[in-house]
């Protein structure tokens, strides 16, 4: 047998299929394009779907390709088996209604066996075919050297995957030898498509012979398609294994220097091929994932909480604990993506050039996960041992919850290390504690607004400040005891006076101003003399780094350090603020409500105009919801429910039933506002005092801002109403326009005239079909000849570039030329479309060269593919010179 590296394999596949008149199609985006049926491409003809149902004619009936594929429904098989891929590569030559079984067969062998291509020893090759499938039977034991006693009839030898082309299809197998069958030689499943490991299957060849119809449910009943197809795969790492003899498809090269690799990041562990141990498992499962990782990352694809992104993110996950398995400590999955490029660098070269890119994805993935993952493997291991040590088979619900919302451990993951330690999870239990609100007060680990990083004269502040917003708007005779800002040097610094036209940071001895915190913007307002003068408009109010609301002002006279002054708040900034807080929690308390409990908040804005809500949420929320949400919220503010505060301590606000807002640090005491009985939060913000002064809510756009992230934003009270008056307008002129006697009447007047503009593009349709039949036959007589070439060449009235198609559409039925030129002219714009036969493409036309050719002369451009394309301009008056030029064109053919 030949000593062949995997690109080499590859490469030799589509060789061999290009020498057999095949284009060589290279390998597509893991992630469909338009096809919401597939979330990832999982097989080599995933992208070869519309040639197959013939949606899409093909330049060359013959294709072949090495798919780059994902599947995960077996991920945790992945590493316990010889042969189960997360990513995989699948090579296969396709037929669109040209050859079938009589070349298919024929080449697989020789492609398998000669010589000059894989070289195989015949002897060690078997097949199976469907018993029915007499045919495919006779071409193996006819067209081939293949001995009868290796084909094997099998029932399940019927591709079949639902309604669309189904057949037949014949498996090859290459017997590994006596040295990979475990099991005894009276073994009933030791045979070609047997569960076994002697004999390895290495191709599939799919006879797609048969339609299956709606409602049958015997393939014996299903009719011929018009047009049979051949759709072949062969797995590169199963054959990889073959050449290079590996015990199972991770002892080659397309895995074995990722697993070398981990070897030197592992604490000692090594990788034995001969052994089916838990380590070789880790080895595995790591090499495999990232593959997968790297290349779905190279596609676009990022690591989320749902869809594709949820699939990386596992994937990542398993691999980390399988790392921490090997004793592998910190981020090294980053360290082993250069490797998967260097391995795939032959066919995937994009992999290895943006291996930069990739590594940074990967890493910022790895340091979330690795964050929390210590304490949750040693949480989840105490967890197992304890419950056998009491003699429990099944790990309870709520700490199952607690590994995936403390250390986001996903359900799968605490599955399957269960299950490797003979448990269950209590999946009941887990789901009862995820829909209860289990919020934990953790400390921030950032503030975007701090100010411990301005300077020393903020952090070295130590000034006494009190806030009494809560209570206050205003306060007299407050004392200025800290004025900072730049020196005669322009460096900050502690003043001791200020003059007018300046702006300066000042501290008061107490304040009613509040310093936004919380997603709550500042107050803004006036520092006044004693006697009623401006002194300065405060613009900004922030924390310093020791607790003082710092005041950024605009002075309008001067003052000095010690001065009394009244502080007077902005009181329509302040309440429009105020209710639009209060807003917030009741939005979070009403997604709740209505979401389920797993909701919580991940962020929020409080403005005067409008209000800004973040949380966690995977997906949209549907219209309904969103009624409903803005339904309870405006029935909770007609009840004019009172707004209530007390400050207490926080085991004691926990018993409340008080919810942490996200990212806030608590101390001893916390203040708790109360909303009625409707919501209860910790915060430290300012609020309405009874609910209907919030007036309205209306909610104004929901939207996704990241990974399982959603933003609602919102108006409350006028803003509300103009809202709503807005709305109402639209509709009233929408009403007017369409003539309907009331506002109400409208969206039954849009019906109608949306089914009256169907029945008209109907109609226009069978119109445009009457006109391009009738076209077509004053056309399609004068036909001309040129260098042995046939074509038509007209300009027809027709409505566009869609009657064009048309007419070519009847065109394709008889083919009364080799090549089919039109134009039309429309409101000043010409349409062009140029329609090749086959006949011509072989004789080397191709209608996207002509039309590229002929579409400068009507001062346009265009393209397509060698059977069809199109092109638009403007200069009607070129289009006799368009047609000229087609006819040069053909004449140097």
């Amino acid at each position: 047998m030949k000593e062949l590296s995997s690109s080499e394999i590859r490469q030799m596949f589509l060789d061999f299929f290009a020498s057999k008149g095949h284009e060589v199609v290279p390998s597509k985006n893991l992630i469909p394009q338009d096809d919401p049926t597939l979330l990832w491409i999982n097989s080599g003809v995933a992208t070869l779907k519309k040639y197959f149902d013939g949606t899409i004619v093909p330049s060359n009936p013959r294709i072949t390709n090495a798919q780059k594929a994902i599947r995960t429904n077996d991920i945790e098989n992945v590493g316990k088996t010889a042969r189960h891929h997360t990513l995989f590569e699948m090579m296969g030559n396709f037929s669109i209604g040209d050859y079938f079984k009589e070349q298919a067969i024929p080449w697989a062998w020789e492609l398998l066996t000669s010589p000059e291509w894989y070289g195989l020893d015949p002897e060690k090759l078997y097949v199976t075919v469907y018993p029915k499938d007499q045919e495919a039977k006779k071409i193996w034991q006819e067209k081939t050297s293949l001995p009868d006693d290796h084909i094997y009839e099998v029932e399940d030898n019927f591709w079949d995957i639902g309604e669309g082309p189904s057949g037949p299809d014949s498996e090859i197998f290459f017997d590994r030898g006596v040295a990979f069958q475990d099991l005894a030689d009276d073994d009933p499943e030791m045979y070609p498509g047997g569960e076994n490991e002697r004999y390895l299957e290495i191709w599939n060849l799919v006879f797609s012979q048969f339609n299956h119809l709606p409602g049958l449910t015997d393939n014996s009943q299903y009719p011929e398609l018009p047009h049979k197809n051949i759709d072949t795969g062969m797995g590169l790492e199963r054959v990889v294994s073959v050449f290079q003899n590996g015990r199972t498809n991770f002892d080659t090269d397309l895995f074995l220097p990722i697993i070398h690799a981990t070897e030197n990041l592992a604490n000692g562990f090594m990788y034995d091929d001969r052994a089916d141990s838990e380590v070789n498992i880790s080895f595995k499962v790591i090499a495999d994932h990232i593959r997968a990782i790297t290349f779905a990352i190279g596609d676009g694809a990022r690591p989320s909480n749902e869809g594709r992104g949820y699939v990386i993110r596992r994937l990542l996950r398993r691999a980390v604990l399988h790392g921490q398995k090997l004793g592998i400590k910190g981020q090294f999955l980053t360290n082993l993506v250069p490797f998967v490029g260097d391995i795939m660098e032959s066919y995937y070269p994009e992999i290895k050039q943006n291996v930069t890119k990739i590594q940074k994805t990967v890493a910022a993935e790895e340091k979330r996960f690795n964050a929390t993952l210590t304490g949750g493997l040693s949480l989840l291991n105490t967890v197992i041992e304890e419950a056998k040590k009491s003699g429990q088979n099944q790990i309870s619900g709520a700490d199952a919850f607690k590994l995936s919302d403390t250390y986001g451990f996903p359900l799968e993951l605490t599955q399957e290390q269960a299950e490797e330690s003979g448990l269950t999870i209590d999946v009941d239990g887990y789901d009862e504690a995820l829909q209860e609100q289990r919020t934990r007060a953790r400390a921030a680990r950032s503030n975007n607004k701090s100010m411990g990083v301005q300077n020393a004269v903020l952090t070295d502040l130590h000034v006494d400040s009190k806030y009494v917003g809560w209570s206050q708007t205003e306060v007299n005779d407050a004392e200025i005891v800290a004025i900072i800002g730049q020196d005669n040097q322009g460096v900050d610094a502690l003043l001791d006076t200020v003059d007018a036209d300046r702006t300066v940071q000042l501290v008061f001895d107490v304040t009613p101003f509040y310093a936004e915190m919380g997603g709550q913007v500042p107050d803004f307002g006036d520092v006044l003399s004693v006697n009623g003068h401006v002194l300065a408009r405060v613009v900004d109010v922030q924390k310093a780094p020791n607790g003082q609301h710092i005041h950024t002002v605009n002075t309008i006279s001067g003052f000095a350090l010690g001065d009394k002054v009244d502080l007077k708040i902005d009181m329509a900034r302040h309440i429009a603020v105020s209710k639009n807080h209060t807003a917030t929690h009741m939005l979070d308390q009403s997604l709740r409500n209505i979401l389920g409990g797993d909701v919580h908040q991940a962020g929020s804005l409080v403005e005067p105009e409008y209000l800004r809500f973040d949380f966690n949420h995977e997906g949209p929320v549907s219209e309904k919801n969103l009624d409903n949400i803005e339904t309870l919220m405006n029935e909770e503010i007609a009840k004019n429910l009172p707004v209530n505060w007390l400050e207490t301590d926080i085991e004691s606000a926990k018993k409340l039933g008080a919810v942490a807002v996200f990212g806030e640090k608590y101390g001893d005491k916390v203040r708790v506002v109360s909303i009625g009985n409707f919501n209860k939060e910790f915060d430290g913000g300012t609020h309405a005092t009874s609910t209907s002064e919030l007036g309205l809510f209306k909610i104004v756009s929901e939207s996704g801002i990241g990974a399982g992230v959603r933003r609602i934003e919102a108006v409350t009270g006028l803003q509300a109403l103009s809202q709503y008056k807005a709305e109402e307008k639209a509709l009233k002129d929408i009403a007017t326009t369409l003539k309907a006697q009331k506002s109400i009447d409208a969206p039954e007047k849009v019906y109608d005239l949306q089914n009256d503009l169907r029945i008209a593009q109907r109609k226009v349709e069978s119109l445009e079909s009457q006109l391009a039949n009738a076209t077509a036959g004053e056309i399609f007589d004068d036909v001309h000849t040129i260098n042995g070439h046939t074509y038509i060449a007209s300009q027809l009235k027709v409505s566009g570039m869609d009657g064009l198609r048309q007419v070519a559409d009847n065109w394709k039925e008889t083919y009364p030329s080799d090549i089919l030129i039109l134009a039309t002219v429309v409101e000043g714009k010409v349409s062009l479309i140029v329609a090749a036969s086959l006949a011509a493409n072989q004789a080397g036309i191709k209608a996207g060269d002509l039309i590229k050719a002929i579409a400068p002369r009507i001062g346009g451009g265009g393209g397509g593919r060698p059977d069809m394309a199109q092109a638009g301009g403007k200069n009607a008056a070129g289009i006799e010179d368009a047609f000229t030029e087609a006819t040069a064109f053909l004449a140097n053919k």
